[in-house]
């Protein structure tokens, strides 16, 4: 710009701008590492965000990982090395928590017993099926909790409390149980493992909290429950064993002369009755499909020369194969006796021990065995008259499994028919860490039975062992995982507020009251100044400036500059001899008397002069724990969100 009259003012940044730039980041640097000191790096909050980091991995990642993998099938099978056994898991009551299973739990508690009991199941449920693989699931009912209870298009709850809840929040309920269990499934792989025809999911067996129980089970209900999940009775043919599913829910309704209760027990019934019948069919199309053969055609259809008609063999078929051994699955245990005992592997109540001198176990021990009772809704084992007939008519069994208890328990029926040793009931405990176990599991069942190809049991590669070997799989204890949290947030409160005293008594250096930073390389006063003063200021500034700028321009340059008139005008006049750069102020005569400062010399000199009052006492350790709280509990929560949405 050149000085004629009319400019304005003007600011040229200084020549060394970048020199002054560096200067204050080198000695900002310099001064940042004399204060640098390694203690700050095991100090409190540096100490406890790690500990927090580390201790929410271990509870919701580790403790999972090592609890499944624990269970690899090659730790406990014990099989010949030539076998490649059928490797099978039971899933037992899950019961999807929901407004059911803890009426009256205020928000947001409900809320997070529902986020994190579906949390607690998707994580162990995707290791079993990363890390143990099964080839074959079944679950053993009671899927929802409330499931019974949710009104249909036709009828409502016996309860008034739940008819709010009707056909569209069930729908829900089965989308969320959907999402819990089936990607997980597919996930993981549906390639069948080496010798094996491929995988299945069985999850169509219904609990009492599914339908109900006996009498108080609604048709339209379980007609819903079918549509969606598959009929409950059903007969499958699993590596060289028959798997008989039954609606035992159901079929205890018989007894009763109403027709509405016929209704409800006669399909299971008429399952019942023909069962053998199903049974044998299953079979023989499975040893038609080991052979190759059409499971639905007694004989391949194919075109067979006339030449070859005398000397051609039809592939025969053996009408009545022998009979695969036979597993029970149902939802109710089998009957026993009262204090029948459950054994050292159930939880909530170990085994009584036996008085001194006794070697044998306590009989009858009422505290280690499943009460004989029944109630709303429920009934803790089926009847005796039903359990006799269930298992006369389904025949040859070895083993059962059931469900509804949550707790493991295991015992031997030797009152039933059986396939000779009696029959081995487990019932499986809860995959949820809501149902009264702290150590929620699963159960695993390997099977390996060769055979010949009429179905006869290859006794000289099995020997003398079991075609069943089974595993209790637990998982980890969330309530104790829980309960390690607490511990930390106590040694959290505590080692922040012993801090937060030394701080206050001087004995450590605080966050709080930081002095103010004398490393400015600008000029700061602790006053206002006014107008005029101001203006002198600026004028003092800008002739050090133009006198800085003429001293650099050679002699000649000088000279000729002397020489030129410069223009002036009436507000301002050229204080420097360069007519290259000018710089104009105000005369002084305009601002003459003491006005004040202006709102901008304010903002100014405020950013300067303004500090923050010290803490002290109870104020400063107050404020240094709960900034310190935040600081830690921050990490800490981001660290815990992000490790619940990842899964």
């Amino acid at each position: 710009m050149n000085g004629h009259g009319g400019s304005r003012p003007s600011f040229s940044e200084p020549s060394d701008f970048l020199r002054i730039g560096y200067r204050f980041i080198r000695r900002n640097l310099i001064n940042a590492k004399r204060r640098w000191n390694a203690r700050d790096l095991v100090g409190a909050i540096p100490v406890l965000v790690v500990l927090w980091i580390w201790t929410l991995h271990w509870g919701e990642r580790t403790v999972f990982d090592r609890s499944v993998a624990s269970c690899d099938w090659d730790t406990w099978e014990q099989w010949p090395s030539n076998a490649k056994p059928h490797r099978l898991a039971f899933v037992a009551d899950p019961q999807l928590v929901d407004p059911h299973t803890y009426p009256g739990r205020p928000w947001p508690l409900s809320t997070f017993t529902t986020l994190h009991t579906d949390n607690y199941i998707h994580r162990a449920w995707t290791r079993i099926n990363n890390v143990l693989y099964p080839d074959t699931v079944f679950f053993l009912g009671d899927l929802f909790d409330g499931g019974r209870e949710w009104s249909t298009t036709t009828t409502k709850s016996e309860e008034v409390q739940w008819r709010q809840y009707g056909q569209k929040f069930w729908l829900k309920e089965y989308d969320r149980f959907g999402k819990l269990f089936y990607p997980a499934w597919t996930k993981s792989g549906v390639v069948p493992r080496e010798g094996q025809p491929g995988r299945k999911l069985i999850d169509s067996l219904p609990g009492n909290h599914d339908l109900g129980f006996a009498s108080g089970i609604q048709t339209s209900v379980r007609k819903r429950f079918q549509a969606y999940f598959g009929e409950g009775s059903r007969v499958d043919v699993i590596a060289n064993h028959t798997f008989v599913s039954l609606d035992s829910v159901s079929l205890s309704a018989k007894g009763s002369t109403s027709t509405t209760d016929e209704q409800i027990w006669k399909p299971v019934q008429e399952f019942l009755d023909n069962v053998q019948s199903t049974k044998k069919r299953a079979v023989i199309r499975e040893l038609r499909r080991q052979q190759g053969l059409n499971t639905v055609q007694l004989y391949k259809h194919e075109l067979v020369d006339t030449d070859d008609l005398a000397s051609n063999m039809l592939p025969e078929f053996q009408e009545d194969p022998p009979g695969f051994p036979t597993i029970l699955l149902t939802h109710v245990p089998l009957y026993r006796s009262p204090g029948e005992p459950c054994g050292p592997m159930r939880e909530r109540h170990p085994p009584t021990p036996p008085p001194k001198g006794q070697t044998e176990p306590v009989y009858p021990d009422h505290r280690n065995a499943i009460s004989v009772s029944a109630g709303y809704q429920y009934q803790n084992v089926l009847t005796e008259q039903i359990s006799k007939e269930v298992t006369e008519k389904v025949g040859n069994i070895s083993y059962a499994f059931s469900g509804d208890d949550h707790d493991y328990c295991e015992v031997v029926h030797r009152r039933y028919s059986s396939a000779g040793k009696g029959i081995r009931e487990i019932t499986v405990k809860s995959i949820s860490w809501a149902m009264g176990v702290r150590l929620p599991g699963i159960l695993m069942l390997s099977m390996w039975n060769p055979i010949d190809k009429y179905g006869n049991t290859l006794e000289s590669e099995v020997g003398s062992s079991n075609t069943i070997q089974t595993h209790q799989c637990l998982l980890p204890d969330q309530l104790g995982i829980f309960l390690q949290y607490v511990t930390l947030v106590v040694i959290t409160f505590a080692c922040l507020l012993l801090r937060a005293a030394l701080v206050m008594v001087g004995r450590l250096p605080g966050s709080i009251n930081t002095p103010l930073d004398s490393s400015s390389i600008l000029p700061t006063s602790s006053k206002a100044m006014s107008s005029a003063e101001f203006e002198k200021t600026e004028i003092h500034h800008s002739r050090q400036s133009s006198y800085a700028e003429d001293k650099s321009v050679n002699g000649s340059t000088s000279a000729e500059n002397r020489s030129v008139l410069n223009a002036r005008n009436g507000y301002a006049r050229e204080r420097s001899g360069s007519s290259a750069k000018s710089t104009y102020t105000y005369p002084l005569i305009n601002h003459a008397g003491n006005f004040g400062p202006t709102k901008r010399e304010t903002r100014v000199t405020a950013k300067h002069t303004t500090q923050k009052k010290k803490k002290r006492g109870l104020a400063l350790l107050w404020a240094e724990f709960s900034w310190s709280l935040v600081k830690v509990g921050g990490v800490a929560f981001a660290w815990y969100f992000w490790l619940i949405k990842t899964g």
